[in-house]
């Protein structure tokens, strides 16, 4: 009798499974239920409790000028000279706070910090997206070492699969080339199981998060 393979042997074993039609191990398995719990707190709440979690630095803001207040203060405590900022809106911001910014793309490789929007914020996971769609393209989020973001609580979502479909009625058919979520600080701990900050993007990552419930001067 000629021998079989061991692929034939595991091939007769996957037909033999499925001809032979077997009960359903776990009968009362609800593949309907949810798979996190339920927020018990407001989403941008949850937010920045996650965000936090993950080695972000949040800053809520009530208002505008408590955003310009509290972006001058971050710039004096680390000694920010200067900043690499591309979208209108927010260079806007910056002029208005006195804050010297710059859009040139030729020299983001040597700036130190990076102010830039989003598309949405995760409340979930504490996580940031951002897309190849917004005005500061691709290399912000990642080249500085300090990246700022600032959002508005309109932007905050449950879950990743809202912010998707948000994105998807945003850019309707044509979304953007690359969409990517951003969870805290880079950091690695590849070399020696040591944890490394910011060996591949920013050390520090902070969101400010300005409430545009009532704030009518401002808005994405």
């Amino acid at each position: 009798m000629e021998e079989t393979t061991p692929r034939e042997q595991v091939l007769k074993k996957i037909r033999n499974a499925l001809i032979s039609k077997t009960e359903n191990p776990y009968p009362s398995l609800d593949m309907e239920a949810p798979v996190y719990h339920s927020f018990t707190d407001p989403v941008d709440i949850t937010f920045a409790e996650q965000f936090v979690k993950a080695g972000g630095k949040f800053v809520y803001n009530e208002n505008e000028p408590e955003l310009r207040n509290n972006l001058l203060s971050l710039m004096a405590e680390k000694k920010i000279e200067e900043v690499f900022c591309r979208e209108p809106e927010l260079i806007d911001v910056l002029n208005k706070t006195g804050i010297p910014n710059f859009s040139a793309i030729e020299k983001l490789e040597k700036t130190t910090t990076s102010v830039t929007g989003c598309e949405f914020l995760i409340a979930r996971f504490g996580s940031i997206m951002v897309s190849s769609g917004q005005t500061t393209g691709r290399r912000a989020n990642v080249y500085p070492e300090i990246h700022i973001v600032i959002a508005s609580t309109s932007q905050v979502v449950s879950e990743l699969k809202d912010a998707i479909t948000a994105m998807k009625k945003k850019y309707d058919k044509k979304l953007p080339s690359m969409v990517s979520v951003i969870t805290g600080p880079s950091r690695t701990a590849d070399i020696e199981k040591t944890l490394v900050m910011g060996a591949h993007g920013p050390k520090e990552l902070y969101v400010f998060l300005l409430d545009d419930v009532n704030n009518e001067t401002y808005g994405r």
